[in-house]
């Protein structure tokens, strides 16, 4: 019969091994390395090059996955990250935008923030984040476009939570933010959004992501919206 001295040391270095994995995971709290490998492949610009960076959360990381075919062949780049909130997003922006030398830069974030994915935050600061993350794409000349958050009118894992006020006035601090600043502001709400101010179920399965149709609802507007910011000065 092993004694409890014995069973301790074999089950050490699981333990050890264990501890390891979960500090790690901690410290990358905004997941940098997700795109770290895929991000040190990618060429600088070639000539002439309009490359674009897609950053945001699940709703960008789903995207490329529902359709592929509206990145294929285009100098596209998604660097979306599930679950993720602003504040993560804000912390990886120079790897996984800034270092990519893209022309134009999609952000579309907010709504973790609001589901209080990472605890519960002020809108003030989810503003903010968000702002950031503008300013240091324009200090690095990079256009910026600039999403409001999707329509939502509940969330499936946070059913306590009424997202439809919060969402309607963080849109309204982006659009004057974009309006005083010369940004694009590209509003999905507006186009997307039902009697309730939620995404119907035409366009997603569980009223917060997009499908397929929702998808491409999204695209014109988006390939749009970078149209007009190349356009800017």
């Amino acid at each position: 019969m092993l004694n409890l001295s014995t069973i301790t040391k074999k089950l050490l270095p699981a333990l050890v091994l264990l501890f390891a994995t979960a500090t790690a995971n901690a410290q990358d709290w905004a997941n940098i390395k997700k795109y770290a490998q895929a991000n040190s492949k990618v060429p600088p610009p070639a000539a002439g090059e309009k490359r674009v960076v897609y950053m945001g959360d699940s709703i960008t990381d789903f995207w490329i996955n529902n359709d592929s075919t509206f990145f294929a062949g285009k100098p596209y780049f998604d660097r979306g990250i599930s679950g993720q909130t602003t504040g993560q997003m804000l912390v990886r922006f120079r790897e996984d935008v800034i270092n990519l030398k893209p022309s134009v830069v999609v952000i579309l974030a907010g709504i973790n923030d609001i589901a209080e994915n990472n605890g519960p935050s002020k809108l003030e600061d989810v503003f903010g984040n968000i702002v950031s993350m503008a300013e240091l794409a324009k200090a690095n000349h990079i256009k910026v476009v600039l999403s409001s958050v999707m329509p939502a009118f509940a969330f499936p894992w946070r059913p306590a939570i009424n997202p439809v006020p919060k969402v309607a006035a963080l849109n309204e601090m982006l659009k004057t933010y974009a309006d005083k600043n010369g940004i694009t502001y590209l509003d999905y709400f507006t186009a997307m959004a039902d009697a309730r101010k939620g995404l119907p179920s035409n366009l997603s399965k569980d009223g917060v992501h997009p499908n397929l149709q929702g998808y491409r609802m999204m695209e014109p507007l988006a390939e749009k919206a970078i149209a007009s910011a190349l356009k800017r000065k």
